[in-house]
């Protein structure tokens, strides 16, 4: 999948008006989700995204591996994109089914082992309603 089959792909799932806006999503969640794990997991599940989807997530990213919750990853998405906490929440959610569909299964196991669950309704289990309502 090349750059504008995944724009497209999200763009389509989340009925955005415009490219822009779904490259402004896809850059939210994946630089946010570059910032909380560590760099060479961050590398290893971008090896299989199109070269500018992989830059979001690699590329000038203040620190990988920060420790924040569910709650920091929504607001920091939200304040990036430029949206409501709600609509970001959900925008990651279908962004990372995409990222899914593009990446080996052991990759991605990974990344969710690096998210912990916890007892609270919201955790980074969250992250990944989409994917597991498809199984």
């Amino acid at each position: 999948m090349d750059f504008d089959e995944f724009t497209g792909e999200v763009q389509h799932r989340l009925d955005m008006p415009g490219t822009g806006e779904t490259v402004r999503a896809i850059r939210a969640t994946l630089t946010t989700l570059g910032q909380r794990i560590p760099e060479g997991n961050a590398a290893d599940l971008a090896a299989s995204l199109p070269l500018e989807i992989k830059w979001y997530l690699t590329g000038p990213v203040a620190e990988h591996g920060q420790r924040f919750d569910w709650q920091e990853f929504v607001t920091r998405v939200a304040e990036i994109e430029g949206a409501d906490p709600a609509d970001a929440a959900y925008h990651a959610r279908v962004i990372m089914d995409v990222v899914q569909s593009q990446v080996p299964e052991s990759d991605f196991s990974q990344l969710r082992e690096m998210l912990p669950e916890s007892e609270d309704t919201e955790n980074w289990g969250s992250l990944f309603e989409v994917v597991d309502g498809e199984r």
